[in-house]
């Protein structure tokens, strides 16, 4: 069992690090010779990257952060796929249980490492391309259903972060609508609020009515509140 246990354990952390991994920062550093952390927003997602350096560096951040997550989730699947065909999985452990809680467990581990990358002092992006990955990984039909939220509304309002918190809420009434595990609806729960909070900058500008809409370029300081440190 403690074999077993500790893979677990083994799986999460490789997820975490695979959420840490700083597509932005790097792809950034290599092309302008910047901290992105300094530029906009602060964040090292795509969006801000999109901002700094334009389409193709932003969709390439948006694709790989994304794959992040689905990375993190196939290796929970992998990890029941090499138990079972080892018989390393404990006769104490119901494995329709288990799964879904470790597939959880990791999409949450990718998440948070995208936001608090070990790599970047636990700073990072908002966690919302790392996010869709880890929807697609776990439901095609939420995560599809999801990007489709975040596309419809940002295609009427052309503001980014207005989107994501969109999609950010749809996520958990999708899972219920799809049927997925009670583990998944958590996961759309604890995910969504995640990644709302991490927009809370984003919220108090949507407010003022200063949140800048797509196209739009970054300025070339960070703001204020988005300190190295403490980056979205």
């Amino acid at each position: 069992m403690s074999i077993w246990f500790s893979l677990c354990g083994a799986v999460l952390v490789a997820a975490y690090l695979l959420g840490s991994t700083p597509t932005g920062y790097t792809l950034v550093k290599l092309l302008k010779g910047i901290d992105i952390r300094e530029v906009g927003s602060g964040s090292t997602g795509a969006t801000n990257v999109l901002r700094a350096l334009g389409k193709g560096p932003g969709a390439f951040v948006l694709v790989v952060d994304c794959l992040k997550g689905v990375l993190s989730i196939f290796l929970a699947y992998w990890l029941f796929t090499l138990s079972s065909s080892n018989n390393l999985i404990p006769a104490t452990v119901n494995q329709e249980i288990w799964q879904p809680i470790m597939v959880t467990l990791a999409g949450l581990a990718a998440i948070l490492g995208h936001s608090k990358s070990i790599f970047l002092g636990f700073s990072g992006g908002k966690s919302v391309a790392t996010s869709l990955g880890v929807l697609l990984a776990m439901s095609w039909q939420v995560g599809l259903s999801t990007f489709g939220v975040f596309l419809v509304v940002v295609a009427i309002s052309r503001i980014v972060s207005l989107s994501s918190i969109g999609g950010a809420i749809a996520v958990s009434v999708l899972m219920i609508l799809f049927h997925q595990p009670l583990p998944y609806i958590l996961f759309g729960v604890a995910g969504g609020l995640y990644v709302i909070i991490r927009h809370r900058s984003n919220i108090e500008r949507l407010f003022a009515g200063t949140e800048p809409k797509l196209g739009q370029k970054a300025t070339v300081e960070a703001e204020p509140e988005q300190t190295v440190g403490s980056a979205g």
